[in-house]
């Protein structure tokens, strides 16, 4: 039986695994562990344990908890609810401002939490009815708060990027600066989408009326300084790392605690705020290490059967195709993949096989992560089965229907492709800021 054989039937049932509703870590683990053992008898165990100890010695990992912690410390205290108040204030008087205001409500809690889940569960709790009970169109809102979460996967501290960065062994640091700029340009593409469409149709983002926005000064002074404790916390945490003061554990360290220490000070550290936050960070950190875990294990069977040598000389030697036409392959891969899988399941089945082919290829690997994380937030929201449609749609009123859902994401998705062939085409976009920091 050749190599390329038995890489062909791993990936094949471990794709039917997964079809059958299977945990991912489960099927990636079992399918990894089951073929080591055929292929190499009892020595193939090894392949287990050496990647729980390469996962065990994985110091920047400690990130991970930690900023999960700090984004729920933020999350669960209502930190978020200030924050929104701020851009309902401010942005309000101007047609489609609330709209506006999310996205930068999106961009914020990105930059606490790191996942895109948080943001459209505070997105569809807090703007969604508020949006709704103003005049504006229900496509419209839905559209923006899909969009709008699909920033947590890029805006630093990202933790799908730290997933990318175990797997692709490259550094977590230089993956978060290189999102800052794509993120807050696709953040920047969004509302200029929103201004010219509401401006073009007012009816669909209405200014609120006078009496709403008739707010003493002093009143949207105070409001302002509640929501830029998020923004205050993120750079107490970024800049000594930036500057090279701390590493990134301890930038993560110092974010948790000055969160924890904010949300003390505001009267908001409650028994029941600490548990929850305690409880669902062990819960998404263990899912991750999980995960991390089952993709060592998969990726090592594959590089012992040689099957990333026999992909790369079949896109190159048989089929002919130039380093830029595999690229654009793998991303419309990507792209279907996302149909039916969440991010953390396309990274952990694919990247074994397309990373090492795409450093062959002469790629950066901090850049090609850049542009698989935003194909990622496309396929998030790309009918029939993006994952963010479905979220969006347990969360959403009845009066907003799957077909209405559905029509939503449509003009962002295109939004998304023309951020994504801006940085294609200007890798800088991406690059400036890591290779200006750890270039000093």
């Amino acid at each position: 039986m050749s190599h390329e054989f038995i890489a062909l039937m791993m990936f094949s049932t471990m794709m039917l695994m997964l079809m059958t509703g299977q945990r991912v870590f489960g099927a990636i683990g079992f399918v990894a562990v089951v073929s080591a053992l055929l292929l190499w008898g009892t020595g193939g165990s090894e392949l287990g344990f050496s990647a729980a100890m390469k996962l065990m010695k994985w110091y920047p990992l400690l990130t991970l908890p930690l900023f999960i912690f700090m984004g729920y410390i933020l999350s669960e205290s209502r930190i978020a609810d200030d924050l929104y108040k701020m851009f309902h204030v401010w942005m309000g008087p101007l047609n489609g401002g609330l709209a506006v205001g999310t996205i930068g409500l999106m961009v914020l809690i990105s930059a606490m939490n790191g996942l895109s889940v948080a943001g459209m569960a505070i997105g569809a709790t807090i703007a969604l009815p508020e949006l709704l009970r103003r005049g504006y169109d229900k496509q419209m809102v839905t559209g923006v708060i899909q969009a709008g979460s699909s920033l947590g996967i890029l805006v630093p501290p990202s933790v799908v990027l730290v997933l990318y960065a175990m797997i692709a062994r490259q550094p977590v640091g230089q993956l978060w600066l290189a999102g800052v700029f794509p993120g807050l340009m696709m953040a920047g593409l969004f509302v200029l989408y929103i201004a010219i469409r509401c401006w073009l149709q007012p009816h669909l983002g209405p200014a609120l009326p006078p009496e709403e926005r008739d707010v003493p000064m002093a009143e949207k002074l105070r409001l302002l300084l509640a929501g830029i404790l998020p923004l205050a916390i993120f750079g107490v945490m970024m800049v000594p790392f930036v500057n090279g003061w701390t590493s990134l554990v301890e930038s993560s360290a110092i974010g948790a605690l000055t969160a924890m220490l904010a949300a003390i000070v505001r009267g908001r550290m409650t028994r029941q705020v600490f548990e929850t936050t305690v409880r669902q960070t062990l819960s998404i950190s263990c899912m991750f290490m999980w995960i991390i875990l089952a993709a060592l294990c998969f990726g090592a069977v594959f590089d012992g059967l040689g099957a990333v040598k026999a992909i790369e000389g079949f896109f190159l030697d048989r089929l002919g195709l130039g380093p830029w036409e595999i690229l654009i392959l793998m991303q419309l891969s990507y792209l279907l993949m996302g149909t039916f899988l969440d991010d953390t399941a396309m990274l952990v089945i694919v990247a074994p096989l397309y990373v090492p082919l795409v450093g062959a290829l002469g790629f950066d690997l901090i850049w090609y992560g850049i542009l698989y994380t935003i194909t990622c937030q496309i396929a998030y929201m790309t009918p029939p089965f993006g994952y963010n449609l479905f979220l969006m749609r347990a969360m959403a009123p009845p009066e907003i229907s799957l077909g209405d859902i559905y029509r939503s994401i449509i003009p962002f998705v295109l939004v998304m492709i023309v951020g994504l062939a801006l940085v294609t085409i200007f890798p800088q976009i991406a690059m400036w800021l890591p290779n200006y920091v750890y270039g000093r």
